[in-house]
């Protein structure tokens, strides 16, 4: 598939797998994904197992990301994980905002800017997720309720640290439900962002910046999101836990 952008698949395995279970999972999608070169992957396992994946995926073509991290850095965080914690694993990306962060652990977009901020200092790539309820979509406040979120979830970015970092559109509504927004409604929502990203930083780096899609992603509609012009890869949730429906999602956007 030819792209300006070059794709981003990304799993999110969420609070499972034990280590001995992570393993297998990235040993699996290590010897499946060996020749994949025309797209960028990683995993992002809990923080137990992200140890024993690092090993695992050394010398492969996955990279390793974060579920989470403290906007803080070393000190007095009971329970928190510094970014400089998570370098010692060799981690390329971090999720940040994710919506169940947002609905369950009361994230707000300014956290989540000082998360960003804090990640591009310590040299992670931010993956900084915004999307809209189900209610906000059936009012018509998709729009509104995004494009908040992208002003106040990336405020205090330079325009460099803009294009190291990667957007996930993910609709609440369509996370672990089924349920998933059409091929057309996702590039609507990812045209808007990119857009938006022109308004606030410049229309150079909105290009550059990649714009994911997530949202009970499968095999069977990777291909379709993947071809529209401003989806540029995939956080995915549940099908990101099992090596032949991961490694067919990305075979199938190539």
């Amino acid at each position: 598939m030819d792209k300006e952008r070059k794709l981003i698949i990304a799993g999110n395995w969420k609070m499972n797998k034990t280590v001995a279970e992570s393993l297998d999972l990235a040993n699996g999608l290590v010897r499946e994904l060996k020749d994949v070169t025309e797209v960028d992957i990683a995993v992002c396992p809990p923080f137990t197992a992200l140890s024993a994946v690092s090993e695992a995926i050394l010398d492969s073509n996955i990279r390793l990301g974060a579920q989470n991290m403290s906007e803080h850095g070393y000190g007095a965080h009971t329970g928190e994980t510094a970014a400089g914690m998570l370098k010692e694993f060799s981690t390329r990306y971090v999720i940040l905002g994710h919506s169940e962060r947002r609905q369950y652990q009361r994230e707000s977009d300014e956290l989540v800017a000082a998360k960003a901020k804090a990640a591009h200092e310590t040299g992670l790539k931010p993956i900084v997720c915004v999307g809209e309820q189900l209610e906000d979509r059936e009012s018509d406040r998709t729009e509104e309720v995004v494009g908040s979120q992208i002003r106040g979830s990336l405020a205090g970015l330079t325009a460099g640290q803009m294009e190291g970092t990667v957007v996930a559109y993910e609709p609440v509504w369509a996370i672990g439900t089924g349920k998933t927004a059409t091929s057309a409604q996702a590039q609507e929502v990812h045209a808007f962002i990119r857009n938006l990203l022109g308004d606030i930083f410049d229309e150079d780096t909105a290009k550059r910046v990649r714009i994911q899609y997530g949202g009970s992603v499968k095999p069977d509609n990777a291909r379709e999101l993947m071809s529209q012009p401003d989806v540029d890869g995939a956080l995915v949730g549940g099908a990101s836990l099992d090596v032949r429906n991961f490694s067919e999602i990305i075979l199938n956007s190539i």
